[in-house]
């Protein structure tokens, strides 16, 4: 998968408030608090890292969770809960991949099934 060369890095010693909108890719270390959203919507990529912590609503096409989320993912493409990672909230995926260790407190639905039936949503509770 082909990433632009905008890269983000959002330092552990950071704290962002208000919401985010972002392209190429961005790196979570700090805390945000707000929203996230990609503006590019075929290659963003966010990571949030084992010190990152957002609290807010994400929507991107690849997000790769090793750090903690507290609110709703709509991943577009992929959507990686590495082995630290701990999301409370839904998280919407086209394709999911967990890790051992990785924490969801919340419902899962996929985006494929949705689409495919949209009359009803497939939900699996974690």
């Amino acid at each position: 998968m082909a990433f632009s060369n905008n890269h983000t890095l959002i330092s552990r010693a950071t704290r962002v408030n208000g919401d985010l909108h972002f392209t190429g890719e961005l790196q979570i270390e700090g805390k945000v608090t707000g929203n996230i959203f990609a503006d590019d919507e075929k290659d963003a990529k966010l990571v949030i890292a084992d010190t990152g912590l957002v609290e807010g609503e994400i929507r991107a096409p690849v997000v790769i969770v090793n750090g903690k989320v507290v609110g709703n993912i709509h991943s577009s493409k992929h959507l990686e809960l590495a082995a630290k990672g701990n999301v409370t909230g839904t998280v919407h995926y086209n394709s999911i991949e967990m890790v051992k260790g990785a924490q969801l407190n919340g419902s899962m639905v996929n985006n494929q099934a949705q689409q495919a039936n949209p009359g009803s949503a497939t939900v699996a509770t974690a």
